[in-house]
């Protein structure tokens, strides 16, 4: 069973996810720990819903939406996810061109086309196992943050503290970091690509149980390796009042204080990170694009079976490529101009999510029960009143 709630958690730990959770731990240390525990909660509850879905119904999100909204709803909701997911890939090659500099000076120009060039082989030529047993296999480098976060030695006491204990400064750039581990853990193209890649995996009903493990195991395995990141950027960045603009800054910045070991460990979970997530976006790209046309999208399926799919998987890859090749491009207004839009589709996204999930017309006798709608919807204003702070203190600022 597993595959779609490890590879679905784990690919949120990208290089915008890893930036993010390494400017927290460097400008707040242990204090917005906690955010890290609510985004892993968040995290379960909707990535479990959006596998019950694809595993009960046999269809994708946009697939449902289509059938139960109307194709105008579904296209308007593609449209809008492929414009945040081309964004946000570029920033999953940048992290592959940055990654590449930091650990052996490979040039962007050799670097991103020939990452480019690797995923698509992978995805266009292999089976779904293989594809998934690569992909799973490369999940397996984010074991480095871990050791990375054991040798900056931190406070576990103070660490544990800021796990459990909400405290935060009701300051703009403090509400914009929560608002962002929340945005970078919980993505939209996330909770489409576990739908889909279930319905891909041929799950049944009878599956469940067990693909709840899955989906705990990857939720809970995405949360402590932020942990790690922010720890140990926190024990060391923090403590010293070192700054920091991204995560290759975090991991030079590491050497120094916590030895080259724990600096190269990060480098490599960073390029192992951003490889990871530039093939499983755009495979959510292309299974929402075939599920809103009503095309078959399938990784099994040959290249003249399923134009569409690999079309879109393919196009996509190589226009993002082209975009972060190109000299001063403004990848960081990019990055953070689609993560904002990932912010709103997010609350665009998560009541259909919730609709199709209690509806008994859709789930039968798999429909949220009382506890799961409580959840739900528990999660959905929460994620809500920290996107109205951050705009109301935007407007003040």
């Amino acid at each position: 069973m597993l595959g779609p709630g490890l590879l679905a958690g784990l690919s949120d730990d990208d290089p915008a996810g890893i930036t993010t959770y390494s400017v927290l731990g460097q400008r707040y240390g242990f204090q917005l720990l906690w955010v890290l525990t609510v985004s892993t909660a968040a995290l379960i509850v909707f990535h479990e819903l959006g596998a019950r879905l694809g595993v009960v119904t046999g269809k994708g999100l946009f697939a449902l939406v289509r059938e139960r909204y109307g194709h105008r709803t579904a296209t308007a909701g593609v449209a809008a996810l492929l414009v945040a997911n081309i964004g946000t890939l570029c920033a999953e090659l940048a992290g592959v061109a940055a990654g590449g500099q930091l650990l052996g000076g490979v040039p962007k120009g050799v670097s991103v086309p020939v990452a480019v060039a690797v995923i698509v082989l992978l995805v266009t030529a292999g089976s779904f196992h293989r594809v998934e047993h690569v992909l799973l296999a490369l999940s397996a480098v984010f074991a480095t943050y871990v050791v990375s976060g054991l040798l900056a030695h931190p406070d576990w006491g103070a660490a544990a503290r800021g796990m459990v204990v909400p405290t935060m400064p009701i300051t703009r750039d403090a509400v914009l970091i929560a608002v962002a581990t929340l945005g970078t853990t919980l993505a939209p193209w996330g909770l489409t690509f576990i739908q889909s890649y279930a319905v891909d995996k041929h799950l049944t009903p009878a599956d469940l149980r067990y693909e709840r493990i899955d989906v705990i195991s990857g939720a809970v395995l995405t949360g402590v390796i932020g942990l790690f990141i922010a720890v140990s950027c926190a024990a060391t960045l923090h403590r010293q009042g070192i700054a920091i603009n991204d995560a290759a800054d975090a991991a030079r910045g590491l050497q120094p204080l916590a030895g080259g070991l724990a600096a190269t460990l990060f480098g490599l979970g960073f390029v192992g990170a951003a490889l990871l997530a530039a093939a499983v976006v755009p495979l959510s790209t292309a299974y929402s694009v075939c599920e809103a046309a009503g095309q078959p999208g399938d990784v099994n399926a040959r290249l003249r079976q399923a134009p569409l799919f690999y079309g879109t998987f393919a196009g996509s890859l190589v226009l993002a490529g082209a975009i972060v090749l190109v000299p001063g491009m403004p990848l960081l207004l990019i990055l953070v101009g689609t993560q904002a839009l990932n912010a709103v589709l997010l609350l665009a996204v998560l009541p259909f999510l919730m609709a199709l999930g209690r509806d008994p017309a859709v789930m039968g006798e798999h429909a949220a029960g009382r506890a799961g709608r409580w959840a739900m919807s528990t999660t959905y204003a929460l994620i809500a009143l920290s996107i109205a702070l951050l705009l109301v203190l935007q407007l003040q600022h």
